[in-house]
């Protein structure tokens, strides 16, 4: 029955996760035997202070009043962060926060544990957890990142684990900070970061405190000096081996690893008011990630850092741990057996764990590319910070700061009552009335290519909903570019009078927006079905030859294997390209765009995973980009010196071995050397087998890494999906223009209800005159029932 499943139950680790997790489940069934198993000693930990959100604390309050009243009594709370950079000091108010030490959070719960009768066994090791899980019928492996279990489980559990590039370092400081700090030095040897909170006051047996976390750029960190050979071990140590092997707080630390702590101290010594900083049992390490298929195997479940992890630089590691705690336990309680009991856990956890490390992750990768931010002005810069895991945008920092967020606002350029996206941008003789893109969207609704009624009703649409620049489909080049039948093209004069049709249209009927054409070949993922007949799926009969850099098949064994292009194959193409353009000028487009993403003919020469040739168009990055860049040439030789021409790129493959990072910013600087305008930075479709970060605003990193490592306007793509989303990108410095597909599907006048939604009626986004009676959205239902006055209670008794 619910309640009673799982009497005997062992507890392998005896971190907060492990430790709350056994609290609750014994206050649940007081007839359970809890065991807990911690190879160190009480109090030895690895940390300082941790910070818990009222969210948590809520649950918290809700499961155990006593845990939550003995928290409450020792936290320090302070609603402010400030970002010193340059010697600016920003301060950023109305956040909320909530820490103590993680000392004192262990005591709290090795109390609440005794009280209820957990069995506490320290400087034990715990048992294997196939031998627990034959003894007793719950095992919680709560072994922390570096898990025994995870590992010797590892076919189970099918754990991936990333390294990331920066080295950091968990020191402490014995004061306490006024606010969560933020400071940036840029030494000689490249950029430092420190993180500081305040985790106890003058309320603490030990007094003030503050955790103080340094982060760097392994290369930083190497020429820094950090990488004594003493601390090259040490620091090997503390990354390889389990957490269970980590010496105990207390012991002595190496001598390099103090001479660390003394040079971040003299590093940091305006934050720290000069004063020193001491280590426990944490050396330099780097940070892992760790996601896991599965979080069960039988009777064994995992919790915490042994099931995820999640960037520091969010806070969200003991939070984490601890909410997991509280969903097992009320699984366990409600559900008729274990087995559900474990999969309705997961099931509650596993979308909220990807959430937060999808934000986590962005933030570990603003921190990584910290040098790109750092000649952005001061208030650009804090705001980029504060927005970095797109969990703060800039509508509730507006809620929480509004002083603060003005001054971003003026800094932007925006004028009074302005939103950041209802600002106008300028590329070559081209002025944008705002920063909305429709983005280009493929509707396989032409017939031979020719863009028909649907397609002038599509664009003009969206249009007349207010976007400041609307994009075409990909519009294909020759009859054997096209991804499907349904596709549009560009290489007869009938294609080109359709278009003129369109543009002459939106010209007319909604003056001041601009429409784009993307030039493109299908390479090697045409002569395929429309989408809705079966996306990718080579066509039933009628289907025509492939081209491609390299003789692959899309999806092996499916796909057809494209014919590899010769000089003369290479030559033809180049020369459709420059007469599509040519095509283009005369249908009255106003921005072109070559595609050369998702895996077309163009992205195919750029990928390594899809480029296998040993000729000039082969090889290193500098013969992949060959033939991309010969095309833009030609294109660029055809379109008018006025008008502005974009190229959208794939910045990451999402596959081993594909394009990195790295390359997307070479390539982006290949094209802007060339003459492009602004990349349009998009990401992925380029193999089947690809693994994309899925979640909101997910390609949106690769735009900001190129904008600000190279100084292009960018456009930015991928889920963006709210009017808040386009305007944290813009403030931040992120992206120069947003370009959004699904909204628009949903909502043609996305862009004039997002001005609506923010209060704005200025010209950067005008209802066409038809349609200005309906600006406002008409009443929903009656508003004129009269106000409660009074609020009647029952009476004693």
């Amino acid at each position: 029955m619910a309640g009673a499943v799982a009497v005997r139950i062992a507890v392998i680790g005896g971190g907060p996760g492990g430790l709350y997790a056994a609290a609750l489940l014994k206050r649940l069934g007081p007839a359970r035997e809890i065991t807990v198993w911690e190879r160190d000693a009480p109090g030895d930990t690895f940390g300082f202070g941790v910070v818990l959100s009222d969210e948590t604390l809520g649950g918290i309050e809700h499961a155990d009043p006593v845990v939550h009243q003995a928290l409450r009594n020792e936290f320090v709370r302070w609603d402010a962060i400030d970002i010193v950079h340059r010697g600016h000091t920003l301060t950023s108010r109305g956040h909320g926060f909530a820490a103590l030490g993680r000392r004192r959070l262990l005591e709290i719960l090795y109390e609440r544990c005794a009280s209820l009768g957990v069995r506490l066994r320290f400087r034990t090791e715990a048992p294997p957890a196939a031998e627990l899980a034959a003894s007793h019928d719950l095992v919680i492996a709560a072994d922390g990142i570096h898990s025994l279990t995870r590992t010797a489980h590892a076919a189970h559990f099918g754990p991936r684990i990333s390294a990331h590039r920066c080295r950091y370092i968990w020191l402490a400081a014995d004061f306490a900070f006024d606010a969560f700090r933020f400071e940036t030095a840029e030494t000689e040897h490249g950029v430092m970061q420190l993180h500081g909170y305040p985790y106890a006051d003058e309320r603490s047996a030990e007094g003030p405190r503050s955790t103080v976390i340094v982060e760097m750029r392994e290369e930083v960190w190497r020429a820094a000096g950090f990488e004594s050979p003493d601390e090259r071990r040490s620091a090997e140590r503390s990354v390889e081996r389990p957490s269970s092997e980590r010496p105990a707080c207390g012991r002595p630390v190496e001598r390099s690893v103090e001479w660390s702590v003394e040079r971040c101290a003299e590093i940091f010594a305006g934050a720290l008011g000069g004063r020193p900083l001491r280590a426990n049992a944490f050396s330099w390490t780097v940070f892992r990630t760790v996601v896991n298929d599965r979080w069960s195997h039988g009777n064994t479940v995992l919790i915490g850092d042994a099931a995820h992890t999640a960037h520091f630089s969010i806070g969200s590691g003991t939070k984490l741990a601890v909410e997991d705690a509280l969903a097992l336990a009320a699984c366990i309680q409600e559900s008729p057996g274990l087995s559900a009991a474990l999969a309705a856990y997961e099931s509650e956890r596993r979308p909220v764990v990807e959430s937060t490390q999808r934000a986590a992750a962005a933030s570990l990768r603003w921190f990584e590319e910290l040098a790109a931010y750092t000649d952005q002005p001061p208030r650009r810069f804090a705001f980029g910070l504060l927005t970095r895991s797109r969990r703060v945008t800039h509508a509730n920092l507006r809620l929480r700061d509004p002083a603060f967020t003005r001054a971003v606002e003026d800094g932007f350029g925006c004028p009074p009552g302005t939103p950041p996206m209802f600002t106008p941008f300028r590329l070559r003789g081209l002025t944008l009335r705002n920063r909305v893109v429709v983005s280009p969207m493929d509707m396989y609704w032409a017939v031979d290519g020719v863009p028909g009624d649907f397609h002038l009703v599509h664009l003009g649409a969206r249009a007349l909903g207010g976007a400041g620049l609307v994009m075409t489909e990909m519009v294909c080049v020759s009859p054997e570019g096209r991804i499907t039948p349904g596709c549009t093209g560009l290489y007869t004069r009938e294609q080109g009078e359709g278009w003129r049709r369109i543009t002459d249209f939106v010209h007319t009927a909604s003056p001041g927006t601009a429409i784009g054409v993307q030039l493109g070949h299908s390479g090697r993922k045409g002569s395929t079905r429309l989408m809705w007949d079966g996306m990718d799926e080579p066509l039933a009969e009628g289907n025509w030859p492939l081209s491609a850099a390299s003789p692959l098949p899309y999806r092996p064994g499916i796909s057809q294997i494209p014919r590899q292009l010769d000089g003369r194959q290479l030559s033809e193409i180049r020369e459709q390209f420059a007469a599509a353009a040519r095509r283009a000028r005369r249908s009255g487009f106003d921005l072109l765009e070559l595609h050369c993403a998702h895996g077309y003919l163009l992205s195919g020469f750029l990928s390594p995973l899809t480029n296998r040739r040993t000729d000039a168009y082969g090889g290193p990055l500098e013969g992949r980009l060959r033939f991309p860049l010969e095309v833009f040439d030609a294109v660029r030789a055809e379109w008018p010196d006025e008008l502005p021409m974009t190229v959208r790129i794939s910045a990451t493959d999402w596959a081993p071995g594909g394009t990195t990072m790295d390359e997307a910013v070479e390539i982006a600087r290949a094209f802007t050397a060339h003459g492009a305008d602004a990349i349009d930075v998009s990401t992925g479709q380029v193999v089947a087998d690809e693994r994309p970060e899925f979640g909101r605003s997910y390609q949106t990193p690769f735009a900001d890494l190129i904008r600000n490592t190279l100084s292009v306007p960018v456009i930015a793509v991928g889920a963006i999906s709210s009017w808040d989303d386009v305007n944290s990108l813009l403030l931040a410095g992120r992206a120069d223009l947003c370009a959004l597909a699904r909204p628009h599907l949903h909502d043609p006048q996305w862009t004039l209800h997002a001005a609506a939604a923010q209060g704005y009626e200025g010209p950067a986004a005008p209802w066409p005159l038809p349609y200005r009676a309906g600006s406002r959205p008409p009443p929903s239902g009656r508003t004129d029932a009269p106000r409660p006055r009074l609020t009647l209670g029952l009476s004693p008794g």
